[in-house]
Formats: structure tokens, C-alpha cells, sequence
């Protein structure tokens, strides 16, 4: 059932154990993409995700029937149950396409205009170090545009539609309950500090200890830094922008193409109107009813102008692999130019 609630989404807030059950879905299929529905409230512009189930993968069962069993087993156990968005695994940023956008504009046209997707990069988390989850939805205009499958130079133009506006990305926080965070603070000390508080009694053990904590503090010295080899997860965004770029080329060819045919049919047309004026002049000299000029679109036909929809894609998919390697290769770059000046 869809949320009655119209007030703007200004954020999307996840219970941790929705967190744990996404990550573990998208890890144990990883690499292949996986996807899967969100369960919550829209409360006050704050999508409340308390839920979630994995959708089978292809071939296991029709997944349409699959999503109303759940749906009546939860309702059944009294289990949060209103649909709110999916989410999506993706893999090294990769996840802007043709797909996900048909799936998103379905879920907010026939569902509800607050729901999401979330987008969970196992590459990318493992490479960071930290959880990457982002959510996004369709704009306003973007939708508007994709209803009307109207693509071309002068609806972009008139509706200011580019790839940076096609989706709008929302903030998202991981929310626990107040038993889970006080459990998380009664949690036992690590064993470094237990094994250094049991070991006071020698003096051995005790400067042992104390190097391993130095070792171990944020600010210790760590020659890892100064490794130059470069991160595999930055060479294969390279190499995804490299393979989005030639075929952005080749989009720019078709729609390089289709101005040089409509140039051509034009000059033809031009060329058409010119003799059919001098041929109406003679006529209307010799007193006789000049010729339709009109006939000029019947018989001259002007091409299609190509959706660019699929460029939008591909240049958002790029500002995506950019913005990342601008993120890595600041640490890289970094490292080389500090061993070039110690070279000198």
C-alpha cells in the first residue's frame, strides 16, 4: 500500500539489522547483482526502513508471485509491510543504466513518488574500508521527461534536463533500537587492553604491552602509506570509464549522423521550394493558378532525431567513475610525487 504522506523526503533512515540483511545478500552473490524489497513508513520527509526481503534470482520462481507471498506471510506475522523502495547491489560504481531506471520510475509512478533505491557497492566498501550505501530517486523533471519518451536536443533544453539532475541523492542513517545500543557499550574491552591490564605484575610483559599499544595507536607510524602500487579499484574504474567513453563516441556518431541527414534533406527542400517559387512566377505570368508549396513535407520526409536518453546515461555513469577516481587518486598521486622528490 502506498504512503499518503506528501511531504518531501529529506532523508532515509535504516535499522541496522536491514543494513546487516542487505550487505549479507549482496556479499554472498558477489559479483552477480542482486535486488531486493524495502519495508517501511514515510514519517514527516524521513523514509523509515525497518525491513526487507531478497528477491530470487532469475530462473528460481516468477518473481512477481514470490513478492505477494511475502508480502501476506509478514502481514500475517504482524511485520511492517508497506513497500517503500528496493535495492540494488552494484559493483565498482557501476549501477547507473537503462534498467534501473525503468525499475525506479515503476516503483515511484505506480507505488509511491517517496519511494527509493538503494544502491550497496561491495567492491567499493571492501576496497574504503567502510560501508557504502546511497540512495537515490528520480526528479521530478526527469519523470515528467520519461512519461513523455521524449528525448531529443529541444525537450532536454526546454525541460534544463541534464545527466546531473536525473536522480537526486538523499542522506541515509543507520538507526538501533536502545537495547542494541546499549549493548553495543556494554561490550566486553578489546583483549589488547584486558591482556595489559592482567600482565602489570612483570616488568617484561608490561613494556611489551606498552609497544603494542603504541603500535596500535591512530597516529603510530605506518609505512603501508608509502606502498606505490596502484589500487586495482582505481585502475578498473579506468577502465569502465574507458569502455563508457567509446561508446559515448559512438552515440555522439549517430547523433553527428542524423544532423548531417537532416542538413541534406533540408538543402533539398530548399532546393525543391526554390524551383517550385520559379515555376509558380511562370505560371502566374501566363495567368494560370500557382502550385501548392505544401506539397514540400509530403514528399520530403525529415529524420528522426535519436532519443538522448541513452547519452544522459552514459555521461552520468562517467561522472560517477570520475568523481571516484578523483577520490583515490588524490592519496596515489600523493605518494608518487613525495618518492620523486626524495629521488632528488
Amino acid at each position: 500500500m502506498a504512503s499518503i504522506n506528501t511531504e518531501p523526503l529529506q532523508s532515509v533512515q535504516l535499522d541496522g539489522l536491514v543494513v546487516l540483511k542487505i550487505i549479507k545478500h549482496c556479499r554472498e552473490s558477489y559479483p552477480n547483482d542482486v535486488t531486493g524489497q524495502l519495508l517501511g513508513l514515510d514519517d514527516k520527509g524521513t523514509l523509515e526502513v525497518t525491513n526487507c526481503f531478497p528477491f530470487p534470482s532469475d530462473g528460481d520462481e516468477d518473481a512477481t508471485q514470490y513478492q505477494l507471498d511475502m508480502m501476506r506471510c509478514l502481514r500475517a506475522v504482524n511485520v511492517d509491510n508497506n513497500t517503500v523502495g528496493w535495492y540494488r547491489s552494484a559493483h565498482l560504481g557501476n549501477f547507473v543504466d537503462l534498467s534501473l531506471i525503468e525499475t525506479q520510475y515503476s516503483y515511484q509512478n505506480s507505488l509511491s513518488a517517496q519511494s527509493v533505491v538503494l544502491i550497496h557497492d561491495v567492491s567499493k566498501s571492501a576496497a574504503q574500508g567502510n560501508l557504502n550505501l546511497r540512495a537515490f530517486r528520480l526528479t521530478e523533471t526527469f519523470m515528467k521527461a520519461y512519461e513523455a519518451k521524449k528525448f531529443t536536443t529541444e525537450s532536454l533544453a526546454q525541460a534544463n534536463l541534464s545527466f546531473s539532475n536525473i536522480f537526486e541523492e538523499l542522506p541515509v542513517e543507520v538507526h538501533n533500537s536502545h537495547y542494541v545500543t546499549m549493548m553495543l557499550h556494554n561490550i566486553e574491552m578489546p583483549k589488547l587492553e584486558a591482556d595489559r591490564l592482567r600482565s602489570l605484575s612483570t616488568f617484561a610483559s608490561t613494556q611489551k604491552t606498552q609497544t603494542e599499544l603504541e603500535e596500535a595507536r591512530p597516529l603510530a607510524p605506518n609505512f603501508d602509506v608509502l606502498d606505490l602500487e596502484l589500487d586495482p579499484f582505481m585502475q578498473k574504474n579506468l577502465q569502465y570509464l574507458l569502455d563508457c567513453a567509446d561508446v559515448q563516441q559512438q552515440e555522439q556518431n549517430n547523433y553527428q549522423y542524423w544532423q548531417r541527414s537532416v542538413a541534406r534533406e533540408q538543402s533539398k527542400m530548399q532546393a525543391w521550394l526554390a524551383k517550385r517559387k520559379q515555376e509558380n512566377a511562370q505560371r502566374i505570368e501566363k495567368g494560370q493558378k500557382p502550385l501548392p508549396e505544401e506539397e514540400v513535407n509530403t514528399l520530403f520526409k525529415l529524420p528522426t532525431e535519436p532519443s538522448r536518453l541513452d547519452s544522459m546515461i552514459l555521461s552520468a555513469q562517467m561522472h560517477n567513475f570520475t568523481k571516484q577516481i578523483n577520490q583515490f587518486a588524490g592519496p596515489s598521486l600523493a605518494r608518487l610525487y613525495s618518492i620523486q622528490e626524495l629521488q632528488k
